[in-house]
């Protein structure tokens, strides 16, 4: 029998809610939120309107959801979405944008999910009528395949207002755009203040058990609001769950970097472990992807050897692995997760 997960690096969605937070659900004050009748729900919007500098936000209970209503209000069907070619929204949302919002997505070949005016410009189609109407620009920050990776605030300016001269709107899938914000010092409202559309998700580095609030202007928000209802996203006392992500948004957000920090421990010692191949250097936030080509296993082979003996690490590529660090995670759980590594492997 395979034993129960001790250290959990499998993803930051993995984690728990703590105590406090546990007490502020429970005790948080609720009402209908479709009537705009909940008060906790309306407080946690008013909290993200505020940190991104928008007019308006919405609170919905996934990531997903953020990005897939965002490309339903800005795209038309057969219109295109302009991304990397790592973006979440392709690989890891079940087809969404195109079962959803009937978009295609135009891919650029970015470095570590990120990438250039120029490149952006490249991608965008000539308006004729055999051809498909480029229309939304989607930014992933961090980067997920990316490595974890943080977009400069000047590339954010420089590519979206590139994509604005060629008549696009600018999204941002921001998952984990406070692990960019802690990490880069730049605040949140100087990324946003660049896109027509953003949203947090609640339940990644934050702690929460669910959720994500998309915000834009007015206008976007009032039509984001019918697809929430079209795409079963409408709750009633959301406030409930809503109470867990202010707790986060006043407690959680400026001890993300100690995931960062314990990331860049493990990557240290990752590098240190024969036959496993990783730059350190190149992380940057709460992801560490690693290569055991060298080891003579495959990462399945890996991660169920490591899983019996407690320590949890998902192989999203053949030899390929990523480690997630996250509140649950101490640094003392990173020594041992690479000593279990170490042996494991050798």
């Amino acid at each position: 029998m395979t034993a129960p997960a001790r250290i959990d690096l499998y993803s930051d969605t993995h984690t728990q809610p703590s105590r406090a937070m546990r007490d502020a659900m429970a005790n948080a004050e609720v009402g209908d939120e479709q009537h705009g009748a909940d008060p906790t729900t309306n407080r946690l919007q008013e909290m993200v309107a505020e940190l991104l500098g928008k007019e308006r936000a919405m609170f919905l209970p996934s990531g997903a959801m953020c990005n897939i209503i965002a490309y339903r209000v800005w795209c038309q069907p057969g219109d295109e979405v302009v991304c990397d070619k790592t973006a979440h929204t392709i690989h890891n949302e079940t087809g969404a944008p195109a079962a959803m919002a009937g978009v295609m997505m135009r891919t650029i070949e970015g470095e570590r999910g990120m990438f250039g005016a120029d490149q952006m410009r490249e991608a965008v189609r000539p308006k004729r009528r055999n051809v498909p109407f480029s229309r939304l620009l989607s930014l992933e920050n961090t980067s997920n395949a990316g490595g974890g990776s943080v977009w400069p605030v000047g590339l954010v300016q420089e590519v979206c207002e590139a994509a604005a001269d060629e008549g696009l709107k600018r999204h941002m899938d921001g998952a984990r755009l406070l692990n960019a914000v802690v990490e880069s010092g730049t605040p949140a409202v100087e990324y946003a203040k660049h896109l027509d559309s953003t949203w947090l998700d609640l339940s990644k580095g934050l702690g929460c058990p669910i959720g994500g609030v998309l915000a834009g202007d007015d206008d976007f928000i009032e039509r984001a609001f019918r697809f929430k209802h079209q795409f079963g996203g409408a709750m009633r006392q959301s406030g409930i769950v809503a109470a867990a992500g202010i707790y986060a948004l006043e407690n959680n957000v400026e001890r993300l970097k100690d995931d960062h920090e314990n990331a860049r421990k493990l990557a240290r010692r990752l590098a240190q472990i024969p036959g496993i191949a990783i730059d350190a250097s190149e992380v940057e936030t709460n992801l560490v992807f690693f290569d055991v080509a060298g080891t003579g296993k495959s990462g399945a082979e890996v991660s169920e050897a490591l899983l019996a003996r407690g320590v949890h690490i998902g192989a999203p590529g053949s030899t390929r692995m990523r480690a997630v660090t996250h509140l649950d995670i101490s640094e003392n759980m990173i020594d041992e997760a690479a000593d279990i590594i170490a042996e494991v492997v050798s």
